[in-house]
């Protein structure tokens, strides 16, 4: 069994042009300065990481490393949640999307793909310079607009869609692999890879890819009414990351999974700073521990009610209290009596 690192925090939706959130220094200040001790980055502002550089630069991968760790912290994990996005968009989805990529591609999904897959190399490589050996992103998707089969899903529509999915990410997983890092795909409404049984059909086509792993986030599962436990017993050698992020799913008469198209503040499916949901985060804390689980307890916040900083204050002093220190020996060892062949043969009656 294995103590889980952290508190860590995942500073995407803290970034921002007001400090202490527009530099690293800031952030990162600002992140110990609340107890934390890690940081996933993600990986598209230049004033936090140069992540083309990072992959290039063994020296600047070595100072940021350090400048992180001046602060009391280390990067627990890279993020190209956005860019992962990009590597399989549906067309209904190409001027959405957009906003995620580079104003040179936009309008243009093929140029913007081929960046996507770039940008995860990069990650791949600066991972290995920034000694990481998980990285956190999204799968993207060809077939969500297909998720509920109204009208009639054609045949084999499907099968084609997660063959294209892994045809694309086969050459990214492969990568990775080549640098030791394992790609933590974030199992997540809006992705291809959204429950146990699409993840499981995609490691099947990647060919159970060692580097096809899973960020476990609990939050996502609630609002599908998934029994987000048993998923840990299911797939815990391919969980490598972990967020800590709240969730409730309270249903009516009027709501339920789907949302109404209401805003987040009035869904029955709600994201919520840790602690103030539904989820049972004592037992996900010990499963982790007892199946070994060696990565970071990372909060991300997403919150439709409470305020952005005192979700982190409070997040990190949340996860403090949820780490589960490992013992080292058995409950009852002062007991023990010890024993042999001879002795348990006598014992037996042998």
């Amino acid at each position: 069994m294995t103590t889980i690192k952290g508190p860590a925090v995942f500073l995407a939706q803290f970034i921002g042009d007001e400090a202490p959130f527009n530099s690293l220094d800031a952030i990162c200040e600002w992140a110990a300065g609340l107890g934390f001790k890690g940081i996933q980055m993600p990986t598209l502002d230049n004033r936090f990481i140069d992540l083309q550089k990072a992959a290039e630069s063994k020296t600047y991968a070595d100072e940021l490393t350090g400048k992180v760790r001046s602060y009391g912290l280390e990067i627990t994990e890279l993020s190209t949640h956005l860019q992962g996005q990009l590597v399989a968009v549906n067309p209904a989805y190409d001027l959405a999307f957009d906003a995620f990529a580079p104003d040179q591609y936009k309008n243009n999904p093929k140029a913007r793909t081929e960046w996507a897959v770039q940008q995860l190399k990069y990650a791949a490589k600066a991972s290995q310079n920034l000694g990481l050996n998980a990285h956190a992103t999204f799968s993207g998707s060809l077939l969500w607009h297909m998720f509920h089969p109204w009208p009639q899903r054609p045949e084999g529509l499907v099968d084609a869609g997660f063959t294209e999915l892994a045809k694309r990410w086969m050459p990214i997983l492969n990568e990775f692999d080549a640098c030791g890092v394992d790609v933590c795909y974030e199992i997540h409404p809006g992705e291809d890879l959204f429950d146990g049984i699409t993840y499981e059909m995609f490691l099947e086509k990647v060919n159970n890819h060692p580097r096809a792993c899973l960020l476990y986030d609990p939050s996502h599962f609630v609002l599908q009414q998934l029994d987000y436990i048993q998923y840990i017993d299911f797939y815990h050698e391919r969980i490598k990351a972990f967020h800590v992020k709240d969730s409730e799913f309270n249903p009516t008469g009027r709501q339920g999974t789907f949302g109404g198209y209401q805003s987040w503040a009035n869904r029955a499916g709600r994201y919520r700073s840790p602690g103030d949901g539904q989820v049972d985060f004592k037992t996900i804390f010990s499963k982790l521990a007892q199946y070994d689980f060696q990565g970071w307890a990372v909060m991300e916040w997403e919150c439709c009610i409470k305020d952005a900083q005192v979700g982190a204050r409070e997040g990190a002093e949340f996860i403090k209290k949820n780490i589960i220190e490992v013992t080292s020996k058995a409950f009852d060892d002062f007991a023990a009596s010890g024993g042999d062949d001879d002795f348990n043969n006598k014992i037996l009656g042998l």
